[in-house]
């Protein structure tokens, strides 16, 4: 006799990505936002990895570094605040 697992009721996805993004909690401007953050991570991690020997050169590129991270974990934390309270444009017409 087989012993089977009763998964977690099927979820209609009908919609294409809209409900898939429902279902784990984020809107098409929070995907945006989440992903600018990523690629500034990225930046600054890049930046980083290319630090002078020079003590001020250094020192200056490591402060943007830092601070391109900090923008990027803002963004990430409270970017769907942010854009929330961008008005969407006016219909045509």
């Amino acid at each position: 006799m087989r012993n089977l697992i009763t998964t977690a009721a099927g979820t209609d996805m009908s919609g294409g990505f809209k409900d898939f993004f429902d279902t784990i909690g984020l809107t098409g401007s929070g995907l945006i936002t989440k992903a600018i953050a990523a690629v500034l991570v990225v930046v600054a991690g890049s930046m980083m990895l290319k630090l002078n020997s020079d003590p001020k050169g250094a020192l200056r590129k490591g402060g943007l570094a830092v601070g391109t991270l900090f923008v990027a974990v803002i963004l990430a934390m409270y970017g769907d605040t942010l854009f929330s309270t961008v008005n969407p444009p006016a219909p045509k017409g």
